[in-house]
């Protein structure tokens, strides 16, 4: 548990505009699929806060822990990371999933949370990548941990 503690506070130590880069990502991310779900009726949350802790308070920080890993790794963790999401977000009923709608179309009413969850998984290595390109681009100069 310790080394996991020491590998994380490494992860966490980053330059502040990185962060803030991750935050704009993401919230703006959130919103814009938050407000296509709504528009095609496949699913939404309850609250337009929620961008704010599922993409923000979650996803940004797992995504400072995964970054630097292999594209297939952060996948992995990232499937586990959503699995939970989307699984606690319709248990507990704060995210909603409109009735018929195309992906229980397409891949059935039992598979709609893991069709979720497998492709919000790729939000941690494609957002990393993202979010590396801004920064690279913005500042010039590549990510480096203090």
């Amino acid at each position: 548990m310790i080394e996991f503690l020491k590998w994380a506070r490494v992860k966490f130590n980053v330059d502040s505009k990185l962060i803030l880069i991750y935050c704009v990502v993401y919230f703006l991310w959130g919103m814009i699929m938050n407000w296509f779900g709504t528009q095609m009726e496949i699913a939404k949350f309850t609250y337009w806060w929620q961008v704010v802790t599922c993409y923000l308070l979650y996803m940004v920080p797992i995504s400072l822990l995964l970054r630097k890993l292999p594209f297939h790794t952060q996948y992995a963790y990232g499937l586990i990371a959503m699995g939970l999401l989307e699984f606690g977000g319709y248990a507990l009923e704060t995210s909603y999933a409109y009735p018929n709608n195309l992906l229980d179309q397409f891949f059935g009413l039992r598979t709609f949370a893991l069709g979720m969850a497998l492709f919000f998984a790729l939000y941690f290595p494609l957002g990393n990548w993202l979010v590396e390109k801004i920064y690279h681009t913005v500042f010039r100069k590549k990510i480096i941990d203090k």
